[in-house]
Protein backbone atom coordinates (compact mmCIF):
# COMPACT_ATOMS: atom_id res chain seq x y z
CA UNK A 1 0.00 0.00 0.00
CA UNK A 2 1.39 3.01 -0.70
CA UNK A 3 1.60 6.06 2.01
CA UNK A 4 0.55 9.47 0.77
CA UNK A 5 3.16 12.24 2.15
CA UNK A 6 1.18 14.62 4.32
CA UNK A 7 1.01 18.20 2.06
CA UNK A 8 1.85 21.42 4.39
CA UNK A 9 0.50 25.15 3.38
CA UNK A 10 1.74 28.23 4.19
CA UNK A 11 -0.91 29.12 6.45
CA UNK A 12 0.24 25.82 8.45
CA UNK A 13 3.52 26.89 8.87
CA UNK A 14 2.25 30.43 9.82
CA UNK A 15 0.71 28.86 12.57
CA UNK A 16 4.31 26.72 13.68
CA UNK A 17 5.90 30.25 13.75
CA UNK A 18 3.15 31.90 16.41
CA UNK A 19 3.29 28.58 18.15
CA UNK A 20 5.73 29.91 21.29
CA UNK A 21 6.96 25.81 21.63
CA UNK A 22 7.99 26.34 18.60
CA UNK A 23 10.50 29.35 19.18
CA UNK A 24 14.10 27.96 18.76
CA UNK A 25 12.73 26.50 15.54
CA UNK A 26 12.56 28.11 12.04
CA UNK A 27 10.16 25.96 8.80
CA UNK A 28 10.18 26.40 5.30
CA UNK A 29 8.22 24.66 3.20
CA UNK A 30 9.79 22.87 -0.21
CA UNK A 31 6.84 22.04 -2.43
CA UNK A 32 4.65 21.05 0.72
CA UNK A 33 7.40 18.90 2.37
CA UNK A 34 7.52 20.97 5.92
CA UNK A 35 11.29 21.72 6.71
CA UNK A 36 12.96 22.10 9.86
CA UNK A 37 15.47 23.96 10.92
CA UNK A 38 16.91 24.93 14.18
CA UNK A 39 18.24 28.33 15.32
CA UNK A 40 21.70 29.87 13.70
CA UNK A 41 24.77 29.97 15.47
CA UNK A 42 26.75 32.93 16.85
CA UNK A 43 28.81 33.22 13.56
CA UNK A 44 26.12 32.85 11.39
CA UNK A 45 24.26 36.05 13.38
CA UNK A 46 27.05 38.10 13.44
CA UNK A 47 27.35 37.80 9.48
CA UNK A 48 23.80 38.47 8.66
CA UNK A 49 23.35 41.78 11.13
CA UNK A 50 26.95 43.24 9.33
CA UNK A 51 24.91 42.30 6.02
CA UNK A 52 21.66 43.40 6.82
CA UNK A 53 23.02 46.65 8.53
CA UNK A 54 25.24 47.68 4.98
CA UNK A 55 22.56 46.73 2.75
CA UNK A 56 19.61 48.31 4.71
CA UNK A 57 21.64 51.54 5.23
CA UNK A 58 22.28 51.40 1.14
CA UNK A 59 18.84 50.55 0.58
CA UNK A 60 17.12 53.08 2.82
CA UNK A 61 19.72 56.17 1.68
CA UNK A 62 18.72 55.45 -1.83
CA UNK A 63 15.19 54.63 -1.18
CA UNK A 64 15.11 51.29 -2.94
CA UNK A 65 13.26 48.92 -1.00
CA UNK A 66 13.28 47.03 2.25
CA UNK A 67 15.70 44.69 4.09
CA UNK A 68 14.27 41.70 6.12
CA UNK A 69 16.24 39.11 8.20
CA UNK A 70 15.06 35.37 8.79
CA UNK A 71 11.45 36.70 7.29
CA UNK A 72 9.08 34.07 5.27
CA UNK A 73 8.93 34.67 1.93
CA UNK A 74 6.46 33.00 -1.02
CA UNK A 75 5.38 33.55 -4.42
CA UNK A 76 2.14 34.73 -5.43
CA UNK A 77 -0.64 32.50 -5.53
CA UNK A 78 2.27 29.33 -4.05
CA UNK A 79 0.83 27.96 -0.76
CA UNK A 80 2.91 24.94 -0.83
CA UNK A 81 6.77 27.06 -1.06
CA UNK A 82 7.50 29.28 1.87
CA UNK A 83 11.24 30.35 2.22
CA UNK A 84 13.30 32.32 5.18
CA UNK A 85 16.53 33.89 3.74
CA UNK A 86 18.72 34.88 6.25
CA UNK A 87 19.16 38.41 5.05
CA UNK A 88 16.69 39.54 2.11
CA UNK A 89 16.30 42.43 -0.57
CA UNK A 90 13.01 43.55 -1.88
CA UNK A 91 12.89 45.90 -4.36
CA UNK A 92 9.50 48.92 -3.39
CA UNK A 93 8.08 47.99 -7.05
CA UNK A 94 8.13 44.74 -5.73
CA UNK A 95 7.22 44.47 -2.22
CA UNK A 96 3.32 44.40 -1.25
CA UNK A 97 2.19 47.75 0.03
CA UNK A 98 1.34 47.55 3.13
CA UNK A 99 4.27 44.85 4.15
CA UNK A 100 2.98 42.21 5.37
CA UNK A 101 3.21 41.42 9.09
CA UNK A 102 2.71 37.90 8.38
CA UNK A 103 4.35 35.88 5.46
CA UNK A 104 5.84 38.02 2.22
CA UNK A 105 3.51 36.79 -0.58
CA UNK A 106 6.73 37.80 -2.86
CA UNK A 107 9.80 36.08 -3.48
CA UNK A 108 12.78 38.97 -2.65
CA UNK A 109 15.35 40.27 -5.22
CA UNK A 110 18.50 39.11 -3.14
CA UNK A 111 18.24 35.78 -1.05
CA UNK A 112 20.87 35.35 1.76
CA UNK A 113 21.97 31.93 2.63
CA UNK A 114 24.38 31.65 5.40
CA UNK A 115 26.34 28.22 5.73
CA UNK A 116 26.20 26.62 9.29
CA UNK A 117 27.65 23.72 10.01
CA UNK A 118 24.51 21.60 9.58
CA UNK A 119 24.31 22.15 5.70
CA UNK A 120 25.96 20.83 3.07
CA UNK A 121 27.20 23.25 0.05
CA UNK A 122 25.64 20.81 -2.32
CA UNK A 123 22.06 21.50 -0.57
CA UNK A 124 22.90 25.16 -0.10
CA UNK A 125 23.26 25.18 -3.98
CA UNK A 126 19.94 23.76 -4.51
CA UNK A 127 18.36 25.90 -2.27
CA UNK A 128 19.82 28.92 -4.23
CA UNK A 129 18.33 27.61 -7.64
CA UNK A 130 15.40 27.18 -5.68
CA UNK A 131 15.42 30.93 -4.81
CA UNK A 132 15.73 31.85 -8.51
CA UNK A 133 13.04 29.36 -9.86
CA UNK A 134 10.50 30.72 -7.35
CA UNK A 135 11.25 34.40 -8.93
CA UNK A 136 14.81 35.96 -6.95
CA UNK A 137 16.82 37.53 -9.01
CA UNK A 138 19.95 37.13 -7.05
CA UNK A 139 21.48 34.47 -4.24
CA UNK A 140 24.28 34.97 -2.16
CA UNK A 141 25.85 31.73 -0.62
CA UNK A 142 28.36 33.09 2.17
CA UNK A 143 30.50 30.43 3.65
CA UNK A 144 32.07 31.83 6.91
CA UNK A 145 34.13 29.11 7.09
CA UNK A 146 36.17 29.99 4.26
CA UNK A 147 35.35 33.36 3.80
CA UNK A 148 34.07 33.75 0.66
CA UNK A 149 30.36 34.22 -1.00
CA UNK A 150 29.21 32.21 -3.85
CA UNK A 151 27.09 34.69 -6.23
CA UNK A 152 24.14 32.44 -7.94
CA UNK A 153 21.90 34.54 -10.83
CA UNK A 154 20.11 32.93 -13.58
CA UNK A 155 21.42 31.13 -16.84
CA UNK A 156 24.82 32.06 -15.60
CA UNK A 157 27.71 30.58 -13.76
CA UNK A 158 28.23 30.60 -10.02
CA UNK A 159 30.82 33.54 -9.28
CA UNK A 160 33.34 32.97 -6.26
CA UNK A 161 33.85 35.48 -4.16
CA UNK A 162 37.47 35.79 -2.14
CA UNK A 163 38.41 37.87 1.09
CA UNK A 164 39.77 40.35 -1.27
CA UNK A 165 36.66 40.78 -3.30
CA UNK A 166 33.73 43.15 -3.12
CA UNK A 167 30.02 41.94 -3.07
CA UNK A 168 28.16 44.19 -5.64
CA UNK A 169 24.05 44.48 -6.19
CA UNK A 170 24.60 44.25 -9.53
CA UNK A 171 21.67 44.87 -11.40
CA UNK A 172 19.49 44.10 -8.53
CA UNK A 173 20.68 47.14 -6.18
CA UNK A 174 22.90 49.57 -8.25
CA UNK A 175 25.75 51.04 -6.82
CA UNK A 176 26.37 48.33 -3.77
CA UNK A 177 29.47 47.47 -3.23
CA UNK A 178 31.04 45.57 0.36
CA UNK A 179 34.39 44.67 0.43
CA UNK A 180 34.28 41.08 1.77
CA UNK A 181 36.69 42.15 4.55
CA UNK A 182 33.81 44.27 6.44
CA UNK A 183 31.59 41.64 5.93
CA UNK A 184 33.41 38.31 7.87
CA UNK A 185 34.05 39.18 11.99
Amino acid sequence: METKQRLWDIDEVWELFCDRANDHLRFELFDGELIEMSGPGGTHGRIAIRLGRYLDIFAEENNLGIVTGETGYHPPGDRYNLLLPDVAFISFGRAPDPFPDKLVPAMPDIAVEIRSPSNTLTEMREKAQRYLRLGSTLVWIILPNDEMVEVHQTQMPIKTLELGDSLSGEDVLPGFELELRRLFP
